[in-house]
Formats: C-alpha cells, structure tokens, sequence
C-alpha cells in the first residue's frame, strides 16, 4: 500500500555519501532509511538482520563490491530489491549489476527526487534505469545477443559469475593486485572472492585452485 513507508538501506564505501544519501531520503514521504553500510558484507549482514525493502548499492566498494553483494542477496533474500547508485556507467558495470537482479540503476548525479522515484517505481514491480545509462543497456544486450546463443552452463559448486572471472585469473598466474587491477575491485574483495571460492571448491591453495580450474575448463573463462 501506498501508505506504508518503504524501508531502505543504503551501501556506499564513503561515510559523507552514506550520511548524506541517508538524510536526503529520509526528508523524502514515504520512504525510511533503517541503516547504512560500508561495504557489500556489511550490506548482507543488515539485510539479514533488517529485511529492507530496497538496497540503494553502490558499486565499487571494498572486501564485496556491489555486484556481487546484490547477486547474494537477490539469491539469499529475494524479498529485498536492489537499486544500484554509482558514478561507473559502463557497459560492463551496467550488465553485470542487472545480470545480478538490481531492478535500478542510477547515477550519483540523479536528485533526491529521482532516486525516491526510482525506490518506489522498484517496489511497485517496476525497473527503473536513468536514461543517462539506458544506451548502455542497448550496447550490452546488443554486444551479447548472438544468434540463438545457448544457455550458458550452471557453474560448479555454486561459485558464482565473479568468482569463476576470479578464479580464470588465478589459473592465468595473476597476483590478487592484478587481478583487482583487472577486474576494477580492490584486493580485499578479490581475497574475499578467493576465500568464497576455497570454501566452495574444497581447495586449500591457489596450486589446488588452478588444478580445479583446468579440470572443470574453467581456465580462460574470464
């Protein structure tokens, strides 16, 4: 119902951003901003623990950026909508965020007004993309839809789409700064992507991962 308040939680690495994104919202009717987080884990975490209606996420941030925070929380909560904020408008940055399940994708320079449009439009069951970035949808879509592509196979043991481009990297012989370097993520997030995918495969060391890697022809698939 149009009555009730929007609960909302916002995920920016920087605290001014977070302060002010927070305020400005909260001025805003209908909605209310139920907690702030620095990084993608942290976002988790207050997903779990607050049940938000929408994450309004920024995209590079450290230990877990924001493509793969909103890939584990539309898997672990689908009941939380994402709506990406950030400066990155590329092509990849834009697909990666709404292959992951954000429902938004907005830029840093959008007003309060805008970004409280957004939220509400997303509640509703709606997508809502600035059209500043909506090109970027069109080349991304355009760059990828060959012909009757197949269906790309499920990937094992659970190691999600960032993680095998972390892992492919590994089996290239890239350092985790390299590999932050290639991928624009800071190494925190890549050592973190790396401990996910440890976990996952059953590995105990990057010789192991690579092994895994060529075994399941995951090598190259960055």
């Amino acid at each position: 119902m149009d009555t009730e308040l929007t609960r909302v939680l916002v995920a920016d690495d920087q605290r001014v951003v977070r302060d002010g994104l927070a305020t400005l919202l909260g001025l805003l009717p209908g909605i209310e901003v139920v907690g702030a987080a620095a990084d993608g884990d942290e976002a988790i975490e207050l997903v779990e623990r607050l049940s938000p209606d929408i994450v309004l996420m920024d995209l590079r941030m450290p230990r877990c950026d924001g493509v793969e925070a909103t890939l584990r929380i539309r898997e672990r909560f689908p009941q939380t909508e994402v709506v990406v904020l950030t400066t990155y408008t590329d092509d990849r940055s834009v697909l990666d965020a709404l292959r992951a399940g954000a429902r938004g994708f907005l830029t840093k320079d959008a007003s309060a007004e805008e970004i409280g449009q957004a939220i509400h439009a997303v509640v509703h069951g709606e997508a809502a993309i600035a059209p500043a970035v909506q090109h970027h949808v069109v080349n991304a879509v355009a760059s990828t839809s060959g012909a009757h592509s197949p269906e790309p196979a499920p990937l094992p043991d659970g190691l999600t789409r960032r993680e095998l481009e972390v892992l492919a990297l590994v089996a290239d012989g890239l350092t985790n700064a390299e590999i932050a370097g290639r991928l624009f993520i800071g190494e925190a997030t890549v050592k973190s992507h790396i401990n996910h995918i440890f976990s996952k495969t059953g590995v105990r060391d990057r010789a192991q991962a690579v092994a895994y890697a060529y075994r399941h022809r995951l090598a190259g698939a960055g």
